[in-house]
């Protein structure tokens, strides 16, 4: 399940995150990478515990919370903080699968890595390629947002970043561990929430609502891991 989610940080935030990443210190994605992965990634990282990547990393975290659409689709557990990359030159990453476990900086546990999340935080006009293409059973699907934009896809797909031929490509991106692990039973609860969402808005006094509801909360009671 692929999910866009608008809006994720207003135009004054991203433009804070581009001009703090303007001094970065930034580092060898390699740097960051696992074995499998290493020989495929070709971009650039700002060190997760940089005071500077701490500091935006809290805002992009507050905005999530704040977010009723990242609630509904994620059903977040756990959130591993956002880190910052570059792409710039002809840099990408190759086809690859997230790691299953993902470390938080300054914690020794890890967490499960249900889903993927990319933050876009440059205009798609002010660069070529840097395409997130995610593949599902549709083929490879290229991803491109608006600054401020989010889209969330299953950690266990393959997909890659392409070469990003003029400009720089600006993103955060980041790990969480949902309360509900399977995709398909999250992709039933965001289809039923989103659909009972509207008959809400549409139908405030039907009763059906209260019994679609219960419906929503006892598969939310079966399927999740808490």
């Amino acid at each position: 399940m692929l999910i866009r989610i608008a809006n994720v940080l207003t135009p004054a935030q991203v433009e804070a995150c581009r001009k703090a990443l303007e001094t970065a210190p930034w580092m060898d994605g390699k740097t960051t990478a696992g074995s499998l992965t290493k020989p495929r990634k070709n971009n650039m990282q700002v060190p997760a515990g940089h005071p500077m990547a701490r500091r935006l990393s809290e805002m992009v975290l507050e905005a999530l919370k704040k977010n009723e659409v990242f609630a509904r689709a994620a059903l977040p557990l756990k959130v591993v903080p956002p880190v910052f990359n570059r792409y710039q030159g002809g840099e990408h990453y190759g086809d690859h699968v997230d790691a299953t476990a993902q470390h938080v900086w300054g914690q020794p546990e890890g967490i499960r890595s249900d889903l993927s999340a990319t933050l876009f935080l440059t205009q798609p006009e002010d660069y070529d390629g840097g395409e997130l293409t995610v593949t599902d059973d549709l083929g490879g699907r290229p991803i491109k947002l608006p600054a401020g934009d989010l889209v969330l896809y299953p950690a266990s797909s393959i997909h890659h970043v392409t070469p990003v031929t003029r400009g720089v490509r600006l993103a955060a991106f980041f790990w969480v561990q949902s309360m509900v692990r399977e995709d398909d039973k999250r992709s039933i609860l965001w289809e039923l929430g989103t659909a009972l969402q509207q008959f809400e808005q549409a139908l405030p006094e039907h009763p059906a609502v209260v019994r679609l509801t219960g419906v929503y909360f006892n598969l939310f009671r079966l399927w999740t891991d808490v």
